[in-house]
């Protein structure tokens, strides 16, 4: 359906009336859910569906607005689907009494004509006195210490990723390091059949007196090893 800058009232009515009976998006989390620490900024990821077979405008309030860092803070879902809204908490410099926080955000929503971008939207689009229906969700901000045992958990899911990602990482390591090693092997044994065949005696000789070296300046570095006295104890 195409609407016309002279019918998209009527567009809105009809919409209200019967099309969307229910909200026009849903919002996960319910909640903005922060891990307080002090002197660090963290955030919390929003996201925003569309539940309708229209346009539908969105725009992020809150009652901190110098605490909060909110991407984006307007913009427009089309129709099923979904966008995602990272709110950032600034970096504070003491905690709140008794880790109570008391920040509310309000995220209002509208329909829009099809094919609306955010930079097109008019000035009075989230203005109730307009005539359209704006539909409003109210989000309350909770903070979680990182000694709690919500917290604990967040944190342990990140070392155990962390972790995970390291094994792999030595695996692969390790994988390129045997992969090396075997041509190496492939190389060497290369070279000594083509010195074997022009028949060059010296070729073992040398090699032997190389690898002879090598023995012998690792194991004078494992004596030098052992040898060191150990650190002073008080």
């Amino acid at each position: 359906m195409v609407v016309g800058a002279g019918d998209s009232r009527n567009f809105y009515l009809f919409v209200m009336s019967g099309s969307v009976a229910n909200s026009l998006i849903t919002i996960s989390p319910e909640e903005l859910r922060f891990q307080f620490e002090l002197e660090k900024q963290t955030f919390c990821d929003l996201k925003v569906l569309n539940n309708t077979e229209f346009y539908v405008a969105f725009k992020v309030k809150t009652t901190s607005p110098k605490k909060y860092f909110v991407r984006p803070n307007t913009g427009v879902v089309h129709p099923y689907d979904s966008c995602i809204i990272r709110v950032t908490l600034q970096a504070q410099q003491e905690y709140p009494p008794d880790m109570q926080c008391k920040d509310k955000f309000l995220l209002q929503s509208a329909v829009v004509s099809p094919n609306t971008d955010v930079d097109d939207l008019p000035p009075d689009t989230f203005n109730k006195d307009s005539g359209r229906s704006i539909e409003e969700l109210k989000l309350r901000v909770v903070y979680i210490s990182p000694n709690s045992p919500e917290g604990s958990a967040e944190d342990s899911a990140k070392v155990d990723t962390n972790s995970s990602q390291i094994i792999q990482n030595l695996k692969e390591e390790r994988d390129a390091a045997v992969r090396q090693t075997r041509q190496l092997q492939q190389e060497l044994e290369m070279l000594k059949r083509r010195k074997t065949r022009k028949g060059d005696p010296g070729f073992s000789f040398t090699f032997s007196i190389f690898v002879g070296l090598i023995g012998l300046l690792f194991g004078l570095l494992l004596k030098l090893s052992l040898s060191s006295p150990p650190p002073p104890t008080e």
